[in-house]
């Protein structure tokens, strides 16, 4: 394939894009397959010899969207979204052709300096005050990995990177149970151990209380033990659960411990400044980061995280050997200090896209219809018999259940078998849970209330 074939067979992927977004409510959400029906239509063996992109493309067309869970349907309400608008998969396409590796400033000063100006316009967006600077990893978690490895090294005034963690003071990091795995993850990874993550108690709201994480962190100290940080959360997961931001942060710098808030999903939502007081005090945050590719329809894989000082972080994650020195300009912005990979995607260039495509008043109508849908969804599901709303709407995200745990994983085997909409479940205090969450890029009103719909049909 040379590029004169990829003008062609680029051509040809852009009118198969268009249908098949056109042609999506047609589709189950979820496939209805079992595990192996897409291998077992692939040969074992690699070809030996250059094959046909007719042949290669009929092959994708016939056997990939079929086993796929698509994620842009606009009844897809499972999880939180992956989502792609069209300004967001052009940029890609580009990004995609250019194929940039932005280690570097010098390697691509235009992938360096377009995301330092994209993390300025996101701060301005969300309101943040002058001052953060921050960058672009693949996921959260990822984000997430690099302030705890930060926490860790601060703890240990940076020497742990050098002398390992061998005979060191048992450190401890903070968070409460409603925090997302990747933190859980993060501590295993960074060497600070799972048993070593402190979940803090939360109140009846589901917000870490501050009195509780101040006496762990005191009673820790006092075990000879040694707190590096605290992580909170805004916007759970399971079931959008918001810690008390700003009183969390109070007792984590009172104790002088650095703070991460993971806003992963409802920091999209803070471009709308009514919804900002659910994150109150966030200007006091070390380090925070939200995804993009969640609900501003940019494509995966982009998180952002802010931060109010970077210098902790490169001296962290940094590493400059000769190779990767740019002569005369010491001084220069190498965001690969910033994160834990070398390699760096030209990421910056779907968020400039997007957010000039859509501008911030177009995305925030999304973000405003989807909490409106949601709740409007969550009271046609609260009439009717046998329902019961187990948590109210926090944004978009609400759960229900029926009489028991076995009656309501009946419900939602049959809602995905059914396949017109794609819901998922979670454990809220010990009980089966079904978790809606509306934000799909171009999903409708008609789209979402779809889903009590379908609930009554089939409950």
């Amino acid at each position: 394939m040379n590029h004169d074939d990829l003008n062609l067979w680029s051509k040809r992927a852009a009118d198969w894009a268009t249908d098949y977004h056109a042609g999506l409510r047609g589709r189950p959400v979820r496939a209805p397959l079992v595990p192996g029906a897409i291998s077992s239509q692939l040969p074992t063996a690699p070809p030996e010899t250059a094959e046909p992109m007719e042949a290669i493309f009929a092959d994708f067309d016939r056997i990939v969207p079929p086993g796929l869970t698509h994620w842009q349907h606009p009844r897809f309400f499972a999880y939180f979204p992956a989502n792609a608008s069209p300004a967001s998969m052009l940029a890609e396409k580009l990004a995609n052709a250019i194929a940039a590796q932005g280690m570097i400033w010098q390697t691509s000063p235009a992938v360096t300096e377009i995301e330092q100006v994209m993390v300025q316009w996101l701060r301005q967006g969300l309101g943040l005050p002058e001052g953060f600077t921050g960058t672009l990893h693949d996921s959260a978690t990822t984000a997430t990995l690099s302030a705890v490895l930060t926490m860790r090294e601060q703890a240990l005034e940076f020497h742990g990177n050098i002398n390992g963690l061998s005979g060191l003071p048992r450190l401890r990091l903070y968070a409460s149970a409603e925090t997302h795995s990747s933190v859980d993850k993060a501590a295993r990874v960074a060497g600070i151990g799972q048993d070593n993550l402190v979940k803090i108690p939360t109140d009846q709201g589901l917000s870490m209380k501050p009195g509780a994480l101040a006496g762990a962190i005191a009673a820790d100290r006092e075990a000879g033990m040694l707190p590096a940080g605290v992580i909170l959360c805004a916007g759970g997961t399971s079931v959008g659960a918001f810690d008390r931001i700003g009183e969390c942060i109070a007792v984590a710098h009172a104790a002088g411990l650095p703070v991460h808030v993971d806003a992963a999903w409802a920091g999209s939502a803070m471009i709308c400044p009514e919804f900002r007081e659910m994150w109150a005090g966030i200007e006091a945050a070390d380090s925070i980061v939200f995804n993009p590719h969640k609900w501003l329809g940019v494509q995966f894989d982009c998180a952002v995280q802010f931060l109010r000082d970077p210098t902790p972080q490169v001296k962290t994650l940094g590493l400059r050997p000769s190779y990767l020195e740019t002569a005369g300009k010491e001084d220069i912005v190498n965001f690969n200090e910033w994160t834990v990979p070398l390699g760096r995607r030209f990421r910056a260039l779907k968020l400039w896209f997007t957010l000039r495509a859509y501008g911030l008043e177009g995305l925030r109508a999304r973000i405003r219809n989807h909490v409106a849908w949601a709740k409007e969804a969550c009271e046609a599901l609260r009439a009717l018999p046998g329902v019961r709303i187990v948590t109210e709407p926090r944004l978009s995200l609400f759960t229900f259940a029926l009489k028991d745990d076995a009656a309501t994983e009946v419900l939602l085997n049959k809602i995905n078998d059914d396949g017109r909409i794609y819901l998922t479940q979670t454990r809220h205090k010990g009980a089966y849970v079904i978790r809606v969450q509306v934000g799909q890029f171009d999903c409708t009103r008609d789209d979402v209330m779809t889903i009590p719909q379908v609930v009554a049909e089939l409950m």
